[in-house]
């Protein structure tokens, strides 16, 4: 897997719209933020552009998309909203031009197709975690949670030459603690994101492989029985048997709105994991939730399922020598 350069204070950084259109008070209280962080920003005049749920064309939004890695000044790229659309962007994407010129991107729900076909054709490592307008550009920021590890992915300024590679995810302020479904340690690579653009993509160019790696799952606003739906076309697909373990985030208001017609969220997630015997835990502070943890998807990782630990066993980034 290719590692991006680590930012430091006085980067350029880009902001795009790969997928929904973006809310100007937002985007531009993330601008500020990252401003006062030290950073350059870069933004194209049309940012916010709308067509329809998305944020322009398909075309438009991939031709910025390339540019900014195309661009030697770009040193990252922070998608500013999920939504839809990245899916119908993914065949117009240079590969091997992003290959040449490695950088940054971060985010998560629908920046999960760019995860699955970075990860897949061009070999990147990525960034899960807090997306511009739902991190940087809320009205209350980052949660010192999710700042954490947003910084010691990403950051340069987080490293020394004689710093620990790698790091553990620490218990969150969440009220969801995590859970031990299945208990033991496995290694690989993190793959996944949201489970809705991980179903999406099967079958496609940009379909997730799991063999002997650590798949990450997690997904807001669906029922029961499509959350249940879409775990049982992972399973047909063998994508769960292949997998060396098992990461479940959180599932926010996932809940039936017709609780006595309805398997729980719970039922669901013993139906499908408790039987594969891989190590497996539940409601990791990662996805739709204010206890968003940055995850590099490609990195080698550790799953600690008796102590609830995930640990990234490499720096995700390359960091130049001072």
């Amino acid at each position: 897997m290719i590692k991006p350069a680590a930012l430091k204070p006085g980067d350029t950084v880009a902001i795009c719209a790969p997928a929904g259109e973006l809310r100007r008070e937002r985007v531009e209280m993330g601008i500020k933020r990252l401003e006062e962080m030290g950073f350059k920003v870069k933004v194209a005049d049309d940012i916010y552009r709308q067509r329809g749920y998305l944020g322009g064309t398909d075309e438009r939004r991939a031709q910025e998309l390339m540019g900014y890695f195309k661009d030697p000044v770009v040193k990252a790229i922070f998608p500013g909203t999920g939504g839809y659309g990245t899916t119908r962007i993914l065949g117009m994407l240079d590969y091997d031009a992003i290959r040449k010129n490695p950088k940054i991107i971060i985010g998560f729900s629908d920046i999960t197709g760019l995860h699955l076909a970075l990860n897949k054709k061009a070999g990147l490592i990525t960034f899960h975690g807090p997306l511009l307008m739902y991190g940087l550009g809320s009205k209350d920021n980052l949660t010192t949670y999710s700042a954490t590890y947003f910084h010691r992915a990403l950051f340069a300024s987080e490293y020394a030459p004689d710093a620990p590679v790698g790091w553990t995810y620490a218990e969150s302020a969440s009220s969801s603690p995590v859970v031990t479904l299945v208990g033991g340690k496995a290694q690989g690579r993190l793959v996944g994101g949201n489970l809705s653009l991980v179903a999406a993509t099967m079958g496609t160019p940009y379909e997730i492989e799991t063999k002997g790696k650590l798949l990450f799952l997690e997904d807001t606003h669906e029922e029961p029985y499509r959350v249940d739906r879409m775990f049982s076309q992972l399973r047909n697909a063998g994508k769960l048997d292949e997998a060396s373990g098992i990461i479940l985030g959180m599932w926010t208001d996932a809940e039936s709105k017709e609780p006595r017609r309805s398997l729980s969220m719970q039922q669901v997630f013993e139906d499908y994991f408790k039987p594969l015997g891989k190590p497996t835990i539940l409601y990791f502070p990662a996805g739709h939730t204010a206890y968003n943890a940055t995850l590099p998807m490609g990195a080698m990782a550790e799953l600690d399922a008796d102590a609830k630990k995930l640990t990234i066993l490499e720096n995700p980034v390359t960091v130049e020598e001072p």
